[in-house]
């Protein structure tokens, strides 16, 4: 079952308050990434993981990856085209596509690789 608000709906509280996501407790155990090159520059990017809090922790996941991965390749950027998360039997799923590219693309969801890596190592996120 796809994800995009349920994660969010997770976290709320049974009265109908939300709950704020920094207060949901977060146990990560991050159980893998599978990479595949698509075409030329775009790559899926699918990850595993117990303990998220909601689909933000899998987004974080897979663009850790997807970072890393750019830099694995010698580029130094990456745009997020799309995710979509699914959780089964309190596995999370990411299925991610990024585009790589040397230099700064163009659109909304660019990364710099080198400073998210930097972040994901800061925040104890693995990468490829």
């Amino acid at each position: 079952m796809p994800l995009v608000a349920a994660g969010v709906a997770a976290c709320a509280a049974s009265d109908g308050e939300s709950v704020a996501r920094d207060r949901v407790a977060f146990d990560p155990d991050y159980k893998g990434v599978e990479t595949r090159l698509l075409d030329g520059d775009l790559v899926n990017f699918r990850v595993a993981m117990t303990g998220a809090r909601d689909h933000q922790d899998v987004d974080a996941y897979a663009e850790c990856a997807a970072a890393q991965y750019a830099l694995i390749r010698g580029f130094g950027f990456a745009r997020h085209v799309r995710t979509t998360v699914d959780i089964e039997g309190g596995i999370w799923r990411g299925d991610a596509v990024y585009t790589i590219s040397s230099a700064l693309p163009r659109g909304l969801k660019t990364i710099d690789a080198e400073v998210t890596v930097s972040s994901c190592a800061e925040n104890g996120i693995p990468t490829v």
